[in-house]
């Protein structure tokens, strides 16, 4: 006869197994669908900073680029990142509401509530999201060379920085995870911050 000490690791047994159940039924197998021409979305911005959330158009870019127009926030993914943008040396502010819409009652499962630079990841299901996705949704052209209108050339460039170190390849593909702290600059060498934030110190809970 099972004895008490062996009943409880099979009822432990049974919520390892229901636990993982749920997370891969949450879970897509669909890769993130990060388009190399942003240009080509409706509505995309490429004038110089400072830029706004693009809302008119925000549906359809969704549509475009495969994610959902949500009625709410979804809560199987729930991460934070936190950009800093500088031009030519010059903070250049993240505003709010990038990927809401309050008028039409809908929002992205990537977005920004406040001017805090803070990204948030909400999705009802658990997927690889990137920082070309995050642009898409702001409606801001972003590519390896170019933010807004301003590209790189003899003498200006376009840098990525992830946790105070540089990214290496189309900062597009990055995946974007919890709590990193991410920062594009575009100037001269010399017009770059004397000390690139590594760290962001975020609200309890997030």
């Amino acid at each position: 006869m099972p004895n008490k000490k062996t009943g409880l690791i099979w009822i432990g047994v049974i919520v390892v197994i229901l636990a993982l159940t749920i997370y891969f039924a949450n879970r897509t197998k669909t890769a993130p669908l990060t388009i190399t021409d942003s240009s080509t979305l409706p509505g995309m911005q490429s004038n110089d900073a400072p830029w706004q959330p693009e809302i008119g158009n925000l549906r359809n870019r969704l549509a475009a680029i495969k994610l959902p127009a949500l009625s709410q926030e979804g809560q199987a993914l729930h991460i934070h990142q936190h950009l800093d943008i500088y031009i030519h040396g010059k903070s250049e502010v993240i505003p709010s509401h990038i990927g809401i819409n309050e008028i039409e009652g809908f929002i992205s499962p990537i977005h920004v509530h406040d001017t805090t630079g803070i990204i948030h990841v909400e999705s009802p299901v658990i997927q690889d999201f990137t920082f070309g996705q995050f642009f898409d949704i702001w409606g801001l052209r972003f590519s390896a060379s170019c933010i807004g209108s301003y590209c790189n050339d003899d003498k200006n460039s376009l840098k990525v920085f992830v946790n105070g170190k540089p990214y290496v390849g189309d900062p597009r593909d990055l995946v974007l995870a919890a709590h990193q702290e991410i920062v594009i600059t575009y100037g001269t060498d010399a017009e770059i911050p004397t000390s690139i934030p590594s760290t962001y110190t975020f609200p309890a809970g997030y």
